[in-house]
């Protein structure tokens, strides 16, 4: 394969919002250290992402020390919020499955409610090694996820987005590309392969850290969504369903489940193992 190596890693401590671009990450079990361990769900349970709430990819989340998030958003004072104390939980709803988890303090419901002037709160996952199992079809024994949408960790490489928008510039929304790879909203990128040499893997070291490919990733209509303005298009799922059509799922990316823990470094090697 060459010299691949992780060109940048990518942590979203409340999903769907932006998230940081550190240098480096702590693996643990169930993801990245700090990745979507917050969620927001509507006044029945169920999560929200850019899915029903586009604007959410202007409102940006960092850690803070203890586990805590700084939420920002455009027109809005920043806030600070602190992981909620062990008092009780909600049940979520994410994607069919329940979980437990804390709800924040009301000031962040309020803020979180009025940016998006919709009935939401905010909760925090407050025990990820045993709130909420990978998809058993994929999972083996004890393996448990954040709440990203199902699998501890989503990888991508540089060499198959400028394959993709090869293809989408070829296309009749040419005008959209070429799109960078935060539409795809990956935790770990990879530079130095093939474009889609990642659909042959089934084990890859990124530094010391070894990972098991559990499934490719099939998109949603969170790629049509730029994420620097909220507006949606076609792209990449117009282009996705033409050249990248496995089963019913649009693909790009690949899912991991981490084999043991460690720290990752932008430039760490990638090796495949199988």
């Amino acid at each position: 394969m060459g010299n691949a190596e992780l060109q940048s890693i990518h942590v979203h401590p409340v999903k769907a919002f932006r998230g940081t671009s550190p240098r480096e990450a702590v693996v643990e079990p169930w993801g990245l250290s700090g990745d979507r361990r917050w969620v927001l769900i509507d006044d029945g349970g169920k999560v929200v992402t850019q899915r029903e709430q586009p604007r959410l990819a202007l409102a940006a989340a960092e850690l803070v020390p203890g586990g805590g998030v700084l939420l920002s958003a455009p027109g809005r004072a920043p806030l600070t919020v602190s992981v909620p104390e062990p008092v009780g939980t909600v049940t979520v709803n994410i994607f069919g499955t329940k979980v437990e988890a804390a709800p924040a303090d009301e000031a962040a419901h309020a803020w979180c409610g009025d940016y998006l002037d919709a009935d939401v709160r905010l909760v925090h996952m407050d025990d990820p090694a045993t709130r909420r199992p990978v998809d058993p079809d994929y999972a083996l024994p004890g393996e448990t996820v954040s709440f990203a949408d199902g699998f501890p960790l989503l990888l991508t490489t540089t060499a198959s987005l400028d394959a993709l928008n090869s293809l989408i510039a070829q296309g009749d929304r040419a005008h959209e590309g070429p799109l960078p790879m935060n539409r795809f909203r990956p935790n770990v990128v990879v530079a130095g392969t093939a474009a889609w040499a990642e659909d042959g893997w089934s084990r890859v070291t990124i530094g010391d850290v070894p990972f098991r490919v559990a499934k490719m990733c099939g998109r949603c209509v969170v790629t049509t969504t730029d994420q620097a303005t909220a507006e949606r298009g076609k792209e990449p799922l117009r282009t996705l369903a033409r050249h990248r059509r496995f089963g019913t799922s649009l693909v790009f990316g690949q899912n991991l489940v981490p084999l043991s823990t460690g720290t990752i470094r932008v430039g760490d090697p990638v090796r495949v193992l199988g």
